[in-house]
C-alpha cells in the first residue's frame, strides 16, 4: 500500500491529528503565516477538498494545531515534574521537558510565536494564551511550594520567577531557530538552568 493510499484510508480523528503534524512540519521551515491549505493538502499528498472534509477552514486547522500542542506540551511537562522530591526539582525537570519537546517539534514555537504576535483575535490565539496560562500557574506553584520549604528566596516575586523561566526557554527556542540547531538548545539548557536557578534560590541553597 502506497502513502498516499494509506493516507487516504485514515479514520476521521487520525486524519486530523495527521494534518496537525503536517502544519507544524511544515512550520520548522516555513513561515507560518506563508502556509497554505494547498502548501498543506500537497504536503500530505492530498486535494484541498479532501482536507476540507475534515477541516471547514484554515483557521479549524489552526486551532487544532494549538490545541495539539498546548496537550503535549502540558502534559510533558506535568509529566516530567511528577513525583519529583523538591519543587526545584520540578522546576529542572519542566524545563528540560520543554525544552527537549521544542527540539523534537521545532514547528510549534514558531505556530505558537506567530499566533501570540498576531493582532486578530483568533481560536487558536486564546488557545495558546490559555495554555501560558496554565503554563504560569503551574510554575507558580512550585515557586510557592519552594518559598514555604525554604529551598527559594523568601522574597522572591514568585510572578517574575515564571516570566523569567518562560523567557529564558524562549531565549533558548529562538537562538536555535534563527542558528538552525535545535541540539545545541538541548546541550545548553542545564547549564542556562543552573544560571536561573542560582538567582532564586535561597541563600542556604545558592551556590
Amino acid at each position: 500500500m502506497t502513502t498516499r493510499t494509506r493516507q487516504k484510508n485514515l479514520p476521521a480523528e487520525e486524519r486530523r491529528n495527521v494534518t496537525v503534524e503536517a502544519v507544524i512540519e511544515l512550520a520548522a521551515s516555513t513561515n507560518p503565516g506563508d502556509i497554505t491549505t494547498a502548501a498543506i493538502a500537497k504536503h500530505m499528498h492530498l486535494t484541498q477538498g479532501a482536507l476540507f472534509r475534515h477541516f471547514p477552514n484554515k483557521e479549524a486547522i489552526w486551532q487544532a494545531v494549538m490545541q495539539w500542542v498546548a496537550k503535549r506540551l502540558i502534559a510533558r511537562i506535568d509529566k516530567a515534574a511528577e513525583g519529583l522530591d523538591t519543587p526545584l526539582d520540578a522546576m529542572q525537570a519542566m524545563f528540560l521537558a520543554h525544552v527537549a519537546f521544542v527540539s523534537e517539534h521545532p514547528g510549534a514555537p514558531r505556530m505558537l510565536f506567530g499566533e501570540l504576535q498576531g493582532m486578530k483575535q483568533t481560536p487558536a490565539k486564546r488557545l495558546a494564551r490559555e495554555m501560558m496560562k496554565q503554563y504560569g500557574a503551574r510554575l507558580n506553584r512550585h515557586i510557592e511550594a519552594g518559598k514555604a520549604r525554604g529551598e527559594l528566596a523568601e522574597d522572591l516575586d514568585s510572578q517574575a520567577a515564571a516570566t523569567l523561566f518562560i523567557g529564558t526557554i524562549q531565549g533558548l527556542v529562538m537562538q536555535s531557530l534563527m542558528s538552525g540547531d535545535m541540539e545545541k538548545m538541548r546541550a545548553d539548557a542545564p547549564r542556562v538552568f543552573a544560571i536561573y536557578q542560582r538567582g532564586i534560590a535561597s541563600a542556604e541553597n545558592g551556590e
